[in-house]
């Protein structure tokens, strides 16, 4: 997994490629925790996997950027990754986009 980090309109955007899963996500984390923000987008288009700790991961970032009153919204899921987040129905907690421009457009 690789993750880009650049700020846009005063949004953190994070992009990720590749799995996030147990091995990776506390890389992720950490990535988070090196740039916190209070808007904050996390560009999925590359990510072809995330499993159960990669969501739980996600969660936590949430909930952290929510209690410093903050937005984090996700962008660019694959269909497969998107119906990981409505079957499990995190689609309803997290603020989801079609691609970056709109959820920075958004968030901010």
């Amino acid at each position: 997994m690789e993750v880009k980090s650049m700020e846009r309109d005063g949004v953190m955007v994070f992009q990720v490629n590749g799995e996030i899963n147990i091995s990776t996500s506390p890389d992720l984390k950490k990535q988070f925790e090196k740039q916190p923000s209070k808007k904050i987008v996390v560009d999925l288009e590359k990510v072809s996997y995330i499993d159960s700790s990669g969501l739980a991961t996600l969660v936590e970032i949430l909930k952290k950027t929510k209690l410093q009153g903050g937005n984090l919204g996700l962008a660019g899921m694959s269909d497969k990754v998107r119906s990981l987040f409505e079957i499990t129905k995190l689609d309803k907690l997290f603020l989801v986009f079609k691609n970056q421009e709109e959820a920075v457009n958004r968030v901010k």
